[in-house]
């Protein structure tokens, strides 16, 4: 795994869902701070929300201290006029003014939660397309060992829990937060002594929820893991079910995704068993502190020292100021697993991607095609060298095979020629500049590829083929179609150049697939052309379709031709033999012939298989 998504240290404590958070707000606060309307208008509801929940229980307190119980000792009534008007309309308003509070709260809540719906909907969408278009830019080498599935359950899962625990457990966490600092205030102002009590059960509350809050945390982040362990392996089989299949996979597999259910599900169980421990210990420190204010609140009753109403209110405040503390552990489970979703998106977008434009970088301008390697060194591990000292230099328009055993450094050579990657010595130079001079994107757009599996993608095939030239013309792209010998069968599709395609192509035959993969790159109007087997597999008839397309298509471009079959390389400019990183021979056909060499046995080899009525093979079956 890349080291940006290597387990990095984080904090242990209880504080750990705090930190993480101010991680997140920290990491995408450009994107908060576009919809500070909107977040100012979910402010202000709250505060509304707060207020009437203050105020919602007073009413009670007059019609008990003024109707039901007049008492000596209660003040009047904070409104003068209402101390003159008879008790069935002080009933009336009173019970009015319940109404209005409640209608106050709920209005407040509904403004508060749209508007915090809202904001959080576009902040979200903003860091999704963020994080998709940012994984997209991240190097081979972070591809390479990055596993798809997980990366997909970072882009859809994860960024659904932060927008969903947003509304569902953050929002009412905070409003029952400063609810309880309001009313404690209040309670204090009522009676010191009170409330002094109920908040005796604080430090055990505190000290449990610490416990198991941490808990929460490390428990949550696990489960994620193996959310994308699974996803992981659902995808890579679904991809290559073909494979799996014919190799009769099926059960191993299973047998794997089984064991990362199983335990993701035991990571499930243990975070509610932690939870709902939590939330019980609650229930019980409230219903103690509940009791022992009760009791010494009748005792100040009964002596003069409180009248019922008050004693209503403050009930009615102690028992709504502890609703924060019963929810605590549902709340701080589901923001614990936003947190450690949050964080998992953090890792992604902190990646710095090995190959990108460097400072002082410039367009491409167009490319005559001349490609000179100076003594380059690479391998996908330091310690692990894969090409050693390559030199060559191809000429503008000239054909260059590469040709050799399977492993030695040929797709990996014209790989550093895409800048996929960076060579760790020497330089590659285009035109007589190194790379690095040019901004990526555009020395790619001048590179055309033909791969021997080339995808094709679920969209049209007039799309398919414009994805090697965004913005080209129908009529460009019908003429690329022809140059690849594709346009006849194209139109005998249903719906011609808008027929949709399978995923991957799978609708078409291997020739068919090929051949749009040459109209694609034909668009393009590419000065270097790469192509990596691009005829392999294919019967003859679609082998000669291909085949005349392709010497179409390079005609005029410099190409790299990777091949095995070395009939193809006969009529190449240059030959470069690799084996183990190195290029042992290089030469014409004619050269290298009379070199004597690997190619010539080689050739030699191949030449006489098919001459005896077989099909010329790789190096690796016949030497």
């Amino acid at each position: 795994m890349s080291s940006a998504l290597i387990k990095r240290k984080r904090p242990t404590t209880a504080k750990a869902t705090i930190v993480g958070w101010r991680r997140i707000l920290t990491r995408f606060w450009p994107e908060v701070r576009k919809e500070k309307f909107l977040l100012t208008l979910a402010w202000v509801g709250l505060l509304g929300e707060i207020l009437a929940q203050l105020l919602e229980p007073w009413p009670l307190k007059l019609i008990f201290d003024h109707i039901i119980v007049p008492e000596s000792t209660a003040l009047p009534l904070p409104i003068p006029f209402l101390n003159d008007i008879p008790e069935l309309w002080l009933l009336t308003v009173l019970t009015a003014a319940i109404v209005l509070a409640t209608a106050l709260k709920a209005g407040a809540s509904y403004m508060s939660l749209v508007s915090l719906s809202i904001a959080s909907s576009r902040i979200i969408a903003k860091i999704r397309a963020q994080l998709y278009g940012h994984l997209q830019r991240l190097s081979l080498s972070f591809h390479s060992k990055a596993r798809s599935g997980d990366l997909i359950t970072r882009i859809i899962n994860d960024i659904d829990r932060l927008r969903e625990v947003i509304i569902t457990a953050a929002v009412p966490l905070i409003v029952n937060t400063l609810t309880l600092v309001s009313m404690v205030a209040v309670m204090f102002w009522m009676n010191a002594q009170l409330a002094l009590i109920g908040l005796l059960v604080f430090p055990l509350f505190i000290f449990t929820a610490t416990k198991l809050t941490k808990q929460i945390h490390q428990v949550a982040r696990q489960q994620r893991k193996r959310e994308g362990a699974m996803a992981a392996t659902a995808s890579e089989a679904i991809n290559a079910i073909k494979v799996v299949q014919a190799l009769s996979l099926e059960g191993m597999l299973e047998g794997m995704f089984a064991t990362d259910n199983t335990k993701s599900l035991e990571d499930v169980a243990r975070t509610q068993q932690l939870s709902a421990g939590l939330q019980r210990t609650v229930e019980i420190l409230v219903a103690v502190a509940t009791a022992v204010v009760l009791w010494r609140g009748v005792q100040l009753v009964t002596t003069g020292g409180a009248t019922p109403g008050d004693l209503l209110v403050f009930m009615t405040y102690l028992k709504t100021s502890f609703r924060p503390t019963k929810q605590l552990a549902k709340h701080m489970a589901q923001i614990a697993k936003a947190t450690a979703s949050g964080e998992r998106i953090i890792d992604i977008l902190d990646t710095v991607p090995e190959i990108r434009d460097v400072r002082g970088a410039i367009d491409s301008p167009r490319l005559a095609g001349q490609v000179s390697f100076r003594n380059v060194v690479f391998g996908y591990e330091p310690s692990k060298r894969i090409l050693h000292g390559l030199s060559f230099e191809a000429k503008p328009g000239q054909r260059i095979a590469l040709v050799g055993p399977s492993g030695g450094g040929k797709s990996t050579l014209v790989s550093l020629l895409l800048r996929l990657y960076d060579p760790i010595e020497g330089n590659i130079l285009i035109d007589g500049h190194d790379l690095r001079e040019y901004k990526v994107e555009s020395l790619r757009r001048q590179v055309s590829i033909v791969l021997q599996d080339s995808v094709l993608f679920a969209v049209s095939v007039r799309d398919n083929i414009a994805y090697g030239a965004l913005g080209a013309t129908d009529a460009e792209i019908e003429a690329a179609a022809k140059l690849a010998n594709a346009h006849d069968f194209i139109m005998a599709l249903p719906d011609g150049y808008d027929t949709l395609m399978g995923e991957r192509g799978a609708t078409l035959s291997g020739g068919q697939r090929q051949r749009i993969a040459i109209a694609r790159a034909a668009v393009r109007k590419a000065t270097i052309a790469i192509l990596d087997e691009p005829t392999v597999g294919l019967d003859n008839e679609n082998d000669q379709a291909v085949s005349e397309a392709l010497e179409r298509l390079t005609k005029g471009c410099t190409t790299f031709l990777i091949t095995h079959n070395l009939q193809g390389a006969v009529s190449a400019d240059q030959i470069l033999y690799l084996e183990q990183g190195r290029i042992l021979e290089q030469g014409t056909h004619a050269e290298l012939m009379r070199l004597g060499q690997r190619y010539a046995a080689l050739y030699q080899i191949q030449s006489a298989i098919s001459n005896s009525g077989g099909s010329s093979v790789p190096y690796a079956e016949c030497c």
